[in-house]
């Protein structure tokens, strides 16, 4: 039993990784979609939006639903429809059309709460949140591994090959789900904060949620557009630029992992989420100072501040989960993974069209911005856990 929580835990690490990489293919892929399709950096921005706001339509849905029929069955019927979808989208000459199918497989493989349920209830408090951690770092993982993959794929073999690879991708986690996940045991819940009865109805998820959509608006907008921003006003190839992009996953991954372990250490998710938050503004600032300094400058300041802007992401999704207790982490984690997609589908839209508008410069200093609401709308949930 004890051995097969790690299988859980891989199980749920490959099928949020293979899902992750289709959501950020657009993204990746930006340079090759813009040159083949002749679209520019405002059709991006909605392209981008959209194939986030798909996923964001179904998010507390499938919570719900994993609340009530379990993580195996949600997990294996979302992520082989977005295989068919993906694999559907490589044969397609249309750039919509391609967004629309694309669209359509996030909405159908956003099993985002189920993975998480199906880890937290194998681990105790004591190590959920190094657990949850690791499972959060499936999303950088797997973004990263797509913007490595991806660009090859289409040099060499074409748009088509690219999505095949992703379809390939979620229909093997279809299958490993399939196989080996089942339901954990009763496990005694440990949350730090109480159950809740509904997550629409508790103050403290609005507080948590709204603090974390903040933070994740940084995280889409900078890791959205800075391959563009590295290949139009930097000279990068596009196989450079997404190889930054890589870097700043990987190293955001580590950082899930480190944070997760210092939360479980120190008995709160809080403390280390606000300061990160901090942190985040302070780093977003220096990028948009350095954005006309040498390249190598540039690169360090993006990769540090797009590194804090995805290790954020584990220590809010844990203590959303914690929140709840297991039996209602399914709509908990599906009601915040929601309000992170709105953020996630607006922020690419804004992003675009301050850029648009003024300057890179200008668009990185309005991401220092928001970290900072963040850190304040978590001061009273940290106030809070200190006096309970």
């Amino acid at each position: 039993m004890q051995r097969y929580r790690y299988v859980v835990l891989g199980v749920g690490f490959l099928a949020q990784a293979a899902f992750s990489a289709s959501l950020f293919a657009v993204p990746v892929l930006s340079p090759a979609l813009a040159d083949q399709f002749d679209v520019g950096l405002g059709q991006l921005g909605v392209a981008i939006a959209a194939t986030t706001g798909g996923m964001t339509l179904t998010l507390l849905g499938w919570g719900l639903l994993t609340d009530r029929v379990g993580e195996r069955v949600v997990i294996t019927v979302g992520l082989s429809g977005s295989a068919l979808f993906l694999a559907a989208a490589a044969t397609v000459d249309s750039f919509w059309l391609l967004v629309g199918l694309v669209t359509l497989a996030g909405m159908v493989g956003a099993v985002n709460a189920a993975t998480g349920r199906a880890v937290m209830g194998w681990f105790p408090a004591s190590e959920r949140g190094l657990a949850l951690g690791i499972r959060q770092t499936a999303v950088p993982v797997g973004a990263s591994l797509g913007a490595l993959v991806l660009p090859i794929l289409d040099a060499r073999y074409g748009l088509g090959a690219a999505f095949l690879a992703l379809a390939i991708g979620c229909a093997v986690a279809a299958t490993a789900s399939f196989v080996w996940l089942r339901d954990a045991p009763d496990f005694p819940d440990e949350p730090l904060a109480g159950h809740v009865t509904s997550p629409l109805r508790d103050p403290r998820l609005w507080q948590l949620a709204a603090g974390s959509t903040m933070l994740v608006s940084v995280q889409i907008a900078l890791t959205g557009f800075v391959v563009l921003y590295l290949h139009e006003e930097r000279g990068f190839s596009p196989g450079a630029a997404a190889a930054v992009l890589a870097v700043i996953n990987v190293v955001g991954a580590v950082l899930r992992i480190g944070l997760g372990r210092l939360s479980d250490r120190i008995g709160s998710r809080l403390r280390p989420l606000r300061r990160l938050s901090l942190a985040l503004g302070a780093a977003m600032a220096v990028a948009a100072v350095l954005t006309e300094a040498p390249d190598w400058l540039v690169v360090a300041a993006l990769v540090v501040a797009g590194a804090l802007s995805v290790g954020w992401n584990g220590l809010s999704f844990t203590a959303t989960a914690e929140l709840a207790g297991r039996e209602r982490s399914g709509a908990a984690l599906g009601f915040q993974q929601t309000a992170l997609g709105i953020g996630s589908m607006l922020a690419p839209l804004g992003f675009a069209a301050v850029v648009g508008a003024t300057s890179w410069t200008v668009g990185f200093g309005m991401l220092a911005v928001l970290p900072l609401g963040a850190f304040a709308t978590f001061g009273p949930l940290l106030a809070a856990e200190r006096n309970a």
